[in-house]
């Protein structure tokens, strides 16, 4: 009893606002932006614009996703802290779900009155993805980006159990080494396919990562967290050479190991100079404005932006089109945040807490 009070007392200590993981957001959402406007959508024929030579280095944006992992893994955890169930559940249900509502109604809408079929929306579709839950059902996602919700959801239950019980570091610890057991288990054929539904092993090592970190944040540099997030960047490093050995097959274009690797390492070693507290000075309060878009300008970036591309590609420079498009979808973004986002949250979480 007394060693629980000891890790509560230790838990209340005062973690301030981070910053740079604003940015660390906002450029992860950028990556992916131009990933798929300058490589990905040209490639699976849903955007005529090709970029030959920006193609190139926009090819490994995709990688941005693996760092919002892992600052998820970090941040998540933070926030819920000595939070019971219900409130936890709330906080993220408010976060998640305004934004969401909005971009895929937004999204839908678009495609059906401008997509000219390119990207059909059924109203079971529809309805199903406003749930976030619509790959339960074997629903196609109305835009391509939101199959990352649903590894978040399947993070963010974990979480949620972890709170059922005060969360202290020693639990924080078993369920960490328990899942990247159990993840190292599964990708060696041991276990049944059907249990990657919670184990989420193609992107468990950025969460538990992320987790572990943010123990290094809270708590100082232990071995034993150190320990793990060496074995998650070997892991990732692993997966993410299989990963992009995927994203070459379905692309027909070759991507470059050494980048891919040093693109993750990078990611690592940036999340740990922010756990170690090396990088306060490079934050500004600021950031907090930027890293605010982040989440509905991921949202409705995709489809709505190759649409564009398709309707205007002809009419515009390539370049002037993209830039236009991405300075458009900043500005929905801030719309979206300031007009639905930060009135409908608070009013959504009156209503459910």
């Amino acid at each position: 009893m007394s060693l629980l009070a000891g890790e509560q007392r230790a838990a209340r200590v005062d973690v301030g606002r981070l910053y740079e993981i604003d940015l660390l957001r906002i450029f992860a959402a950028v990556s992916v932006v131009l990933y798929h406007y300058l490589f990905a959508g040209y490639y699976k024929v849903v955007s005529p614009l090709g970029f030959e030579a920006p193609s190139l280095i926009a090819r490994y944006g995709y990688l941005g996703v693996d760092l919002f992992f892992m600052i998820s893994g970090f941040v998540v955890l933070l926030s819920a802290w000595d939070r019971t169930p219900r409130s936890f559940l709330v906080s993220r249900v408010v976060r998640l779900y305004p934004a969401y509502w909005v971009a895929v109604s937004l999204t839908a809408l678009v495609s059906v009155l401008f997509g000219a079929g390119r990207f059909p929306i059924g109203f079971f579709q529809y309805v199903g993805n406003l749930t976030m839950f619509n790959s339960l059902a074997n629903l196609e996602n109305v835009d391509v980006v939101y199959w990352t919700l649903w590894a978040e959801l399947r993070f963010y239950a974990i979480i949620l159990a972890l709170t059922f019980f005060t969360i202290t570091t020693r639990r924080v610890g078993i369920v960490l080494w328990t899942w990247l057991g159990l993840t190292a288990v599964y990708e060696l054929g041991v276990l049944p396919s059907s249990v990657d539904l919670v184990l989420n092993t193609q992107f468990s090592h950025y969460f538990i990562a992320g987790m572990a970190l943010c123990m290094v944040y809270r708590f100082g540099p232990r071995p034993s967290w150190l320990v793990l997030v060496g074995l998650c960047l070997v892991n990732a490093v692993h997966r993410g050479i299989q990963f992009a050995g995927d994203v070459e097959h379905r692309f027909q274009t070759p991507l470059h190991t050494p980048v891919v690797v040093a693109a993750i390492v990078l990611v690592f070693a940036v999340m740990i100079a922010v756990a170690l507290r090396l990088t306060t000075r490079l934050a500004r309060p600021w950031f907090v404005a930027l890293g605010a878009l982040t989440y509905p300008l991921y949202l409705i970036h995709a489809h709505i932006g190759f649409i564009i591309f398709e309707r205007l590609g002809n009419a515009v420079n390539k370049y002037v089109l993209v830039g236009v498009t991405c300075l458009v979808m900043v500005a929905a973004a801030y719309l979206i945040h300031r007009y639905v986002e930060k009135p409908l949250a608070p009013r959504l979480k009156r209503v459910l807490g």
